[in-house]
């Protein structure tokens, strides 16, 4: 495929500038470059190929859900009535509106996804749930995990 990729296609001082970036994306190129072991220039065109070529997706600041009063998580196993084509596109579609699911993920098993949902409290996520994700195309039921302590949670 043209557009596959996989980290064969990278070489050392392109992983060293991914793991850098993926621990402090704001650093400058000047700090990346020495961080690597490459010259600025260098290290710069390397970034612009990572960016261009969609290793790197983006840019973005990690909040405090503490601080921010989101720190409620609970996972819901989503099962539809219908797994067609068509009902997943329109579930897909629509779940992807819902501010509070952090991430959805299409699951092979028992159920069809796997949703991560953060809000202030209990109440907000049954709310959410109630309201939100249970009038979502197709959805036949709900099971919830609510999450007692978050030991890790980072990115890739």
């Amino acid at each position: 495929m043209a557009n596959s990729h996989k980290t064969d296609d990278l070489d050392h001082f392109d992983l060293k500038i991914l793991e850098a970036l993926s621990e402090d994306g704001r650093m400058s190129v000047l700090q990346l470059s020495k961080r690597v072991g490459l010259s600025k220039t260098p290290c710069q065109t390397r970034l612009k190929r990572l960016v261009d070529e969609g290793y790197i997706l983006g840019f973005r600041a990690v909040l405090n859900p503490q601080k921010l009063g989101v720190d409620h998580i609970a996972f819901a196993e989503v099962k539809l009535s219908d797994t067609r084509e068509k009902a997943l596109e329109e579930f897909n579609t629509a779940v992807r509106k819902i501010k509070e699911v952090e991430e959805c993920h299409m699951i092979a098993g028992a159920f069809d996804y796997l949703l991560k949902v953060r809000t202030s409290d209990i109440r907000k996520y049954r709310r959410v749930l109630g309201e939100k994700i249970s009038s979502l195309p197709s959805v036949s039921n709900t099971s919830t995990f609510v999450v007692m302590q978050s030991v890790k949670e980072t990115g890739i």
